[in-house]
Formats: C-alpha cells, sequence, structure tokens
C-alpha cells in the first residue's frame, strides 16, 4: 500500500504540475479571496485536476483543498492540498513556491510531498525518511543558534501575529536571515541547506505536508509553543538540537 501511494502521489504532482508550468511567468487574472490573499487560474485548475484524480483512484478518500473545502472528512484516509503553496511568488515570477500535497490516516500526517514543477524536484517524506527525487535528503547538523540559517515567509507577519521583538533578537544571534518562505524555505530546511523555518501563522493546507517532511529528515517540527504542530496556528521547525532554545527565545 505505501508504494501504491508513493506513486500516486508522483502521478499527482506531475498532473499539477504540467497545469501550473502553462501559467508561470504569463499574463494571467489574479483575484482575490475574502481573506485577502491572491488566487489565481493554475490555483484551481491544478487542485481540481488533483481532486479528479483521488476522487477516481480512492473514491473512499477524503479531501481537503485550500480551494475548494472539504470532502469525505470523516474518511479514514485524507489527503490536504494545496497547489500552490506561495501563490504570491508565483504571480511575481519567483520559483520561491510549490505544490504540496498530504495523506493523513486518523487525522495523523503519514505522508506529504513538495512539488516545485518548475525546476522538476520532487521532496516526499513519510515521518521516517524524506527524499528528493528518490535520494535521501537529512537536516544538518547546528548545535549553536549563532552558526545557524533562519528562514521566514514574511517578516511583517511575525508581528502581526507573535512576538516581533522576540523574533528580532533572534535574528540579531543567528548566522544569516533571509525571506527565502513558504514551503521552498522548508525544502531548504529538510535537504540541508538552512536551520530554522518559522511560520508565525499556517493553515492546515500549508502544514499538513510538511510534518512527514521535516520528521523524515530528522528534525522537529512544532507550533510555536513547542506543542503538536497539526493543533497550533504558527510552526517552527529546525534540526533537534537547537529547537528547544528556539522554544525559549521566542516566547
Amino acid at each position: 500500500m505505501e508504494t501504491e501511494f508513493v506513486e500516486f502521489i508522483k502521478r499527482l504532482a506531475e498532473e499539477s504540475g504540467k497545469i501550473i508550468r502553462k501559467y508561470f511567468r504569463q499574463e494571467i487574472k489574479i483575484d482575490t479571496k475574502s481573506d485577502k490573499s491572491p488566487v489565481t487560474i493554475a490555483d484551481k485548475l491544478a487542485e481540481e485536476k488533483m481532486r479528479e484524480m483521488i476522487e477516481t483512484s480512492f473514491p473512499e478518500h477524503g479531501i481537503i483543498g485550500e480551494e475548494f473545502g472539504s470532502h469525505n472528512e470523516q474518511a479514514e484516509y485524507k489527503w490536504v492540498l494545496d497547489p500552490i503553496d506561495g501563490t504570491k511568488s508565483f504571480i511575481c515570477g519567483a520559483l520561491s513556491f510549490g505544490t504540496l500535497i498530504a495523506l493523513t490516516k486518523n487525522g495523523n500526517p503519514v505522508w506529504g510531498a513538495i512539488n516545485q514543477p518548475i525546476t522538476g524536484e520532487l521532496m516526499i517524506g513519510n515521518n521516517f525518511s524524506t527524499q528528493l527525487n528518490g535520494k535521501k535528503v537529512f537536516i544538518r547538523e547546528c548545535k549553536k543558534i549563532e552558526n545557524a540559517v533562519l528562514l521566514t515567509t514574511d517578516h511583517l507577519n511575525v508581528y502581526k501575529y507573535q512576538n516581533g521583538e522576540k523574533f528580532n533578537n533572534l535574528i540579531k544571534q543567528v548566522k544569516l536571515y533571509r525571506n527565502w518562505g513558504d514551503c521552498y524555505g522548508y525544502y531548504l530546511l529538510a535537504s540541508g541547506f538552512a536551520d530554522i523555518m518559522i511560520d508565525p501563522i499556517m493553515s492546515k493546507w500549508d502544514l499538513t505536508a510538511l510534518i512527514p517532511i521535516i520528521k523524515g529528515a530528522g528534525g522537529v517540527i512544532t507550533d510555536y509553543h513547542g506543542n503538536e504542530a497539526l493543533n497550533g496556528k504558527g510552526i517552527i521547525a529546525s534540526g533537534k538540537y537547537i529547537h528547544q532554545k528556539l522554544i525559549e527565545l521566542l516566547n
């Protein structure tokens, strides 16, 4: 069954990627959703395609998607989809976006994928192992905050949703700080190119796929206060040596 799910995730990534590539760096209409976030035809068509594939191959499974809501929420297995995580990056022609695909069993994330359809990179994790295009990846060993590369999606959101002053104090302590965010930041963390990824606010479709990926790469991912990631609104992800220190510094 595990092999079946992996191959299906690859198909979802491939088919949604075909749609997204058609619209990347093209002149397209940008709509604004009720939460003021942007959405494009690429977001909608990519999610529609994945939902159609899931309903055909696994009709008993549930679906939670950013653009089209929930289906069969009581199912044992549920797919959680974010067709373009980082729509703002996508519409600006930047590469720091991706498609997030997760599978949960009884509410627990068991598979997660980040697909970057332009560069052809597919990262898949299952809490125990994470692979990038079939090759295992690991979070690098960082034992001191002052040696860390820190990433976040939007600096202003930290002030809006969490303690901005404490975050600024952390920035002053780390080796390097950059806004390489959305799922791209977690990709860099899991593949050993960054050490900390922080998001002060997250939705279920933003988050669920990241949990099996970070854990599978040997990292720790929790909410902003060190509790179970899925139950919180913000996220702190890092290597195991510095995670508790981060919780203390940010709260």
